[in-house]
């Protein structure tokens, strides 16, 4: 038997202007994204900012829908959005803000697994790294270099025989 620790670098931010002005812009594009977001359910809304190599930024909110799970994350929808609308064109990074109406959410939150895969195939497919942002209302923001780094042994096309 072999055993292996899997980990990645993350980066916390105390402040918004410890980050580059292309992160904090990218950063309100997601916060302003997320208070458009549909969620009379969860009460928990998600914004999402794309930020493309051609310097398009492509948002997205999440849009929920009473026949739970057939709603969509912010994360897909912009991704999504990003890739109809700019097919071909690398995505530079994402940005994701969280709050609820509900409670104080403190902590950044992280993509669900669903939005992980989706990224991570984008990823894959443009053979450069996304680097994600992460923020609540207030609070720390981290900041990872790569989707990959939030999930390690990712499945992809490799699986299936399509390398």
């Amino acid at each position: 038997m072999e055993k292996r620790k899997i980990g990645f670098e993350l980066f916390i931010f105390d402040d918004e202007t410890e980050l580059s002005q292309n992160d904090q812009k990218l950063l309100r594009d997601a916060a302003a994204a997320r208070e458009n977001a549909y969620a009379p359910y969860s009460k928990f809304k998600v914004g999402a900012a794309v930020l493309l190599e051609n310097g398009e930024v492509v948002i997205g909110n999440n849009q929920e829908n009473a026949s739970y799970p057939s709603g969509l994350c912010a994360e897909r929808v912009a991704i999504f959005h990003a890739g109809a609308e700019y097919p071909g064109v690398t995505i530079k990074s994402v940005a994701i803000s969280a709050s609820s109406s509900k409670h104080e959410v403190e902590e950044p939150a992280a993509p669900c697994g669903n939005c992980r895969q989706t990224i991570m195939e984008y990823e894959q497919k443009q053979n450069s790294p996304i680097s994600l942002l992460l923020r609540s209302e207030k609070g720390p923001i981290y900041k990872c270099s790569s989707v990959a780094d939030i999930l390690p042994l990712a499945f992809n096309s490799s699986f299936l025989g399509d390398s």
